[in-house]
């Protein structure tokens, strides 16, 4: 019994101690000063190197206006504890409240001039001046902890920072670029303050002291690397391979940092710049290089790339890189590892250089190919299909899509597979079972092959039965294949026919739309842009104003040339066609030529 009794008597002091500090916690947080000032004085009485008692307690002075008692009370503390730093820095507050600045600066400067030599006692003074956000005492306080610790650079990231907070970008950069050489571990961490908070204009400020550092000390590697990383975010990616080249050179390293630049680049359609990465792998390193292939594949790719998205080819230029895939066969032979290139040729023959037999004997025999990888076959077979349908092969195109369907049922190439036979009978005016399978894909993974069974769908069931005989339909029909299969002339034909026996049909806007599509197909941006605004003008209520919006957009921007006129489009589609699939990336395209920062 007599041990439960001590325990008690132990144990009820500091439930009280403990139930007070809640109260009086509750006090401050609610604005009542004078009962927290009872409680926090109590408190603090019972342990005097309490910094938080003491805290609270000296703030619920300072908000009382009772500065006399404040001010003996920090005092009395420092008599007690001189070399605690924080307490000076209370005293200054207290002055400042009674607006005695030069004695408030008088104390500041006394915490800072009696610091030790202490890096953890150096910090934490500065992080009291910057939780008040008194910057340029924080400064202070580092820099002479700084000269204490005969170390310049051991405090460069926390002064980067305090100088990022006061907007002074010079001394900012120079002290973060200070804290890399102090700790080039430190380089992630400094890139994900640059993402966040630089301006172009502190981007240029770090490129220009980048460049200084980089002559002053060429020996230092990480401030290449740094630079290389800012012009990647700039996109100047031809800047970019300039430093990745030099540190290849002087590292002698194996091409890795240009085969990696080469595919950002590549990859945001900066095809110049990636191809000469790529041209310097495989010239200078050579057949001995590890991304030797690669590159040489890579830069096949991208030369034609920049030339099929360009829409501005020649028939030389053409055949010059088609003679450079015959020289990359030749080299590696033609087998599994070398299909990819193979079907990129036979692309080339179908689409471009308009030699349809010579595709398709290319796939005919790659997808016969022992141990080729059945994902590339597929995608072989597909590419087979559409330029058997292209000779008029109907039955060899359907079989072909139908084996990758069943091979790839629930794959994204299953789901292509599918779409192209729907497409196919639609094109052999079988309307109704055509759009029934849109119907299906248009819950289809991938967005492209949605989006455009969802056109198909819409299309056929808006334009279905709009004459009893559906000639009007089948006639756009046959001349939808038509273009597929590059018979331009007979298209148009087709399609004149459509205007002329059914005048005023709700197909007109579609006849203009397809028209559209041919002379894109010929390079005739002019009279594709005719077409599409012709669709503006007179059918702003059709299916397609939509689509010829986005298209003269497109257009403007990257054929014409006229990126004013480019906006003005997209931004009549974000704004009148908020709902359609093409509302989203008009409104980025609008941002990017207005020079906005776009992720």
């Amino acid at each position: 019994m007599r041990t439960i009794l001590t325990s008690l008597l132990l144990v009820l002091p500091f439930l009280a101690i403990s139930q007070n500090a809640r109260l009086a916690q509750q006090y401050f947080l609610d604005g009542e000063y004078e009962k927290a000032a009872i409680l926090y004085e109590q408190l603090f009485e019972q342990n005097e190197e309490n910094e938080y008692y003491f805290d609270r307690y000296f703030n619920s002075l300072l908000n009382l206006e009772r500065y006399q008692e404040a001010e003996q009370l920090v005092e009395r503390q420092i008599r007690q504890f001189p070399e605690n730093m924080r307490l000076y820095v209370s005293l200054g507050t207290l002055f400042e409240a009674q607006l005695k600045d030069d004695k408030a600066q008088e104390q500041y400067m006394r915490a800072i001039g009696q610091l030790p030599r202490n890096k953890y006692a150096i910090t934490k003074l500065a992080n009291i001046f910057t939780v008040e956000m008194k910057y340029d005492l924080a400064i202070q306080t580092f820099e002479r902890g700084a000269d204490l610790l005969r170390d310049d650079e051991v405090f460069a990231y926390n002064l980067g920072e305090l100088y990022r907070r006061k907007g002074e970008s010079e001394k900012m950069v120079t002290q973060y670029l200070n804290a890399l050489a102090a700790n080039p571990d430190r380089m992630n961490t400094l890139q994900t303050i640059f993402q966040r908070y630089f301006s172009q204009e502190e981007f240029e400020e770090l490129q220009k002291q980048l460049y200084t550092r980089i002559q002053e000390d060429r020996d230092v590697i990480y401030y290449p690397v740094l630079l290389t990383w800012v012009f990647i975010q700039e996109k100047e990616y031809s800047k970019a391979l300039r430093q990745v080249l030099a540190m290849d050179r002087r590292l002698r390293e194996n091409g890795q940092r240009i085969y990696q630049l080469a595919e950002i680049a590549a990859n945001d359609k900066d095809y110049d710049t990636a191809i000469r990465a790529y041209d310097y792998i495989v010239e200078e390193k050579g057949p001995s290089s590890s991304f030797y292939i690669d590159a040489k594949r890579e830069a096949l790719r991208n030369r034609r790339l920049k030339l099929v998205e360009g829409y501005d080819y020649s028939q030389d230029e053409l055949k010059k890189l088609e003679q450079q895939y015959l020289d990359f066969l030749d080299e590696f032979g033609r087998r599994k590892v070398t299909a990819p290139i193979i079907l990129e040729l036979a692309e080339l023959e179908a689409l471009y250089l308009n030699d349809n037999k010579r595709a398709i004997t290319l796939l005919e025999e790659m997808i016969e190919y022992p141990g080729l990888n059945p994902w590339v076959q597929a995608q072989g077979k597909l590419q087979l299909g559409d330029y058997y349908l292209i000779e008029g092969e109907v039955w060899e195109a359907t079989l072909l899509y139908s084996q990758v369907d069943k091979a790839f049922k629930d794959d994204q190439l299953g789901h292509e597979a599918r779409y192209r036979n729907a497409r196919l009978s639609y094109f052999n005016r079988d309307f109704q079972w055509a759009q029934s399978q849109f119907d299906v894909l248009k819950a289809s993974t991938s967005k492209l092959i949605a989006n455009d069974a969802l056109d198909l769908s819409v299309f056929i069931m808006d334009n279905l039965g709009l004459d009893s005989t559906e000639t009007a339909m089948a006639l756009y029909a046959d001349a939808d294949l038509l273009v597929f299969q590059n018979q331009f002339d007979e298209a148009f034909a087709k399609l004149d026919t459509l205007v002329r026996e059914f005048p005023g049909h709700d197909l007109e806007d579609d006849v203009l739309y397809l028209k559209a599509r041919i002379y894109e197909k010929k390079r005739d941006y002019l009279q594709t842009a005719e077409m599409l605004q012709r669709i503006v003008d007179d059918f702003s209520d059709g299916i397609r104003a939509d689509n010829a919006l986005y298209k003269l957009g497109q257009l403007y921007e990257n054929q014409l040339n006229d990126p004013e006129k480019a906006k003005t489009y997209y931004e009549t589609l974000f704004i009148d066609f908020s709902n359609s699939t093409f509302a989203v990336e008009a409104r980025k395209r609008y941002r990017v030529l207005r020079g906005d920062a776009v992720q």
